[in-house]
């Protein structure tokens, strides 16, 4: 499978690998930690978690630049892989819950994405100078499709990991898990709570306790601890893969080429970096923020998987079937469902490699700017889904404690494969657009650019993780099955517009 790639993929997928587990590790937790920790509603734990995911993406844009300008690429993005541990150091750390702590973990947040901002664009950029080399020209789609294939390997593990450490804390301290209870906790104690919530309160409560829970009030507190300490805990899981990969990407460093035309090897020295007309640098331009503006919508549609499928998965999906127990410690929990995308994305790109190879065998393998067409089309699909197996559920505000609702029972819940489902689809909506976008960009990029645009992608994919909230307030205001509507709608947008652009767009790229 990498036979006929660049020997740099592998060991540059590897020191990816420990980004795309302090990722998933967010994903799958940094919403319900909020929650959990702080009481916070969607719409406030949702702006804050747009904020970070935007700030991941658009500080790409500041890493870029400064890659671009030193010429020091290799260098920025170790300084990345160093500060991003250091975010991660912070948020680890248990702390007592109070504005003050919350706004330190805004600032671990900030630190992380800076952090990202030095590392990920410039090493995409690096991944795509591996293909500027007419020997691998024609295998640049499929190799960015193995390296964001590989990356995921370890982003499989990450919620895996998190949900292990907080609830191996969680029995470590006497208590099993619920994904209620952080809510109705915090309901209980600010005076919320309706007499029917507080009889299903005492009934969690001895649930997870083990025995009759005699004081609700010292129960809610001590639960809370203790699941927000578990939580900082399993932040810590993604420091080691942190480590390693810096042990990687240490180990590889000299041995991967410099963007912009500087290859790091003595003969290559003094090459300068190619020009182009300035017509052509401003056509290529022109048609990468064409395409960065399309997938602005597509990414407020497709990173809901961590604000309002992952809410949706707390409070609307039975959990009570997923749960590995390893005797120590129990696997179960929402964030799980975080690991589905991953997964997918490892065991379907092959597949979709071998689809695109045969098509390209016969002549009629589609152009990059229309698979990217294609994969909203597919996104749209999965908020289909979502949409049929939402229909009935009740208003969020008739579950939700601090509302006077009370948690449904898991009889009246949705299974789990609705949302394993839709992963799935969106995980192959994903894989037409993300790798190929980025793939699109190293491409039509003029090379003295090629670090700012693609923090420009990234930027535009930060676009549309600010617009994210806005999905938890809807989530929280009408039908569920209508958040997902919205959702739909956005795909269809996209895929239209790309289309209306396409012969302009194969146009420039070729």
């Amino acid at each position: 499978m990498f036979k006929q790639h660049p020997k740099g993929l592998i060991p540059a997928a590897l020191a990816n690998m420990g980004e795309r587990f302090g990722f998933y590790t967010m994903m799958a937790i940094l919403v319900l930690f909020l929650q959990a920790k702080f009481g916070l509603n969607g719409k406030d734990a949702g702006i804050i978690y747009s904020v970070f995911y935007a700030l991941i993406y658009i500080l790409a844009l500041a890493g870029g630049v400064i890659a671009d300008k030193t010429r020091n690429y290799k260098g920025t993005i170790l300084s990345g892989l160093v500060v991003m541990g250091l975010g991660y150091v912070f948020l680890a750390i248990p702390s007592p819950a109070s504005t003050f702590t919350l706004v330190m973990t805004c600032l671990a947040l900030f630190v992380i994405a800076f952090g990202n901002g030095l590392f990920k664009g410039n090493l995409q950029a690096l991944v795509g100078q591996m293909y500027d080399n007419a020997q691998y020209s024609k295998l640049r789609d499929s190799g960015f499709s193995l390296f964001y294939m590989f990356i995921n390997v370890g982003a499989i593990f990450a919620p895996f990991a998190a949900v292990g450490v907080r609830n191996w804390w969680l029995s470590h301290n006497g208590f099993n898990y619920n994904a209620d209870l952080p809510a109705i906790c915090h309901s209980f104690n600010d005076g919320t709570i309706s007499a029917e919530a507080t009889t299903k309160f005492q009934e969690m409560a001895d649930a997870a306790n083990g025995s009759a829970v005699a004081d609700l009030s010292a129960f809610a507190n001590e639960y809370l601890g203790v699941f927000s300490t578990g939580f900082h805990y399993a932040f810590g899981t993604a420091i080691v893969a942190m480590l390693i990969s810096f042990v990687v990407y240490i180990v590889n460093k000299k041995n991967f080429p410099n963007p912009g035309g500087h290859e790091v090897h003595e003969e290559a020295s003094k090459d300068k970096v190619p020009q182009m007309d300035a017509k052509e640098v401003k056509q290529r331009l022109y048609a990468l923020f064409a395409v960065f503006g399309v997938v602005i919508f597509f990414w407020f549609s497709f990173h809901q998987n961590g604000l309002t499928l992952t809410m949706f998965a707390k409070n609307f999906t039975d959990l009570s079937s997923i749960n590995i127990n390893l005797g120590s410690v129990s696997i179960q929990g929402a964030e799980l469902f975080q690991s589905i995308n991953p997964f997918f994305v490892v065991f379907l790109t092959p597949v979709i490699m071998a689809i695109f190879g045969w098509l390209r065998a016969r002549n009629i393998e589609p152009s990059t700017p229309k698979k990217i067409a294609i994969g909203m089309f597919i996104a749209a699909l999965g908020f289909v889904v979502m949409v049929f197996g939402s229909v009935g559920l009740p208003l969020f505000s008739s579950i939700d404690p601090s509302q006077g609702g009370t948690p449904l029972d898991d009889a009246a819940k949705v299974t789990p494969m609705l949302l394993i489902g839709t992963y799935f689809i969106l995980t192959v909506a994903e894989l037409f657009i993300s790798p190929l976008g980025i793939s699109f960009v190293s491409k039509v990029a003029p090379p003295q650019y090629q670090g700012i645009m693609q923090g420009g992608w990234l930027g535009a994919t930060a676009l549309g993780n600010q617009l994210l909230f806005i999905g938890a307030i809807f989530y929280e205001s009408i039908p569920i099955w209508a958040t997902w509507t919205i959702f739909v709608v956005a795909c269809i947008i996209s895929m239209f517009t790309m289309l209306f652009m396409l012969k302009w767009l194969e146009r420039v790229s070729k």
